[in-house]
């Protein structure tokens, strides 16, 4: 069984910097897609961004050019470098792995409260 635990949460001004950090642990490793979704008050959940093994990053057009993931595979680990953060962008940020891909079933972290003042 595969546990992700998040951290990196905060609460920030408008246009400042947080990174948030998600590390898998338990077996079997090597997470094939891992990413990040958030869930707003009120609102449903949203993808924000992922890193498939062999791929390329993916991102929701809402943070292009402002969220940058990464992944080490040593540590199993994925990092969201979230920059020129905007009020809109306040949620919970849940950390999602899945070994078929990510929109398939996998396994979610306990979220990161992100908060972004104006």
């Amino acid at each position: 069984q595969v546990h992700l635990v998040e951290s990196g949460g905060g609460t920030v001004q408008t246009g400042e910097s947080l990174n948030l950090t998600c590390v898998a642990s338990g077996s079997p490793t090597n997470v094939f897609a891992m990413g990040w979704f958030r869930q707003a008050p009120g609102k449903q959940r949203e993808y924000v961004a992922s890193v498939t093994l062999g791929a390329g990053a993916d991102y929701a057009e809402s943070v292009k050019g402002r969220f940058t993931i990464s992944r080490d595979n040593v540590v199993d680990a994925i990092y969201l470098q979230m920059n020129s953060l905007k009020p809109e962008d306040t949620g919970i940020y849940y950390c999602k792995g899945s070994f078929r891909g990510i929109w398939s079933s996998g396994f979610w972290g306990q979220g990161a409260q992100v908060t972004v003042s104006s």
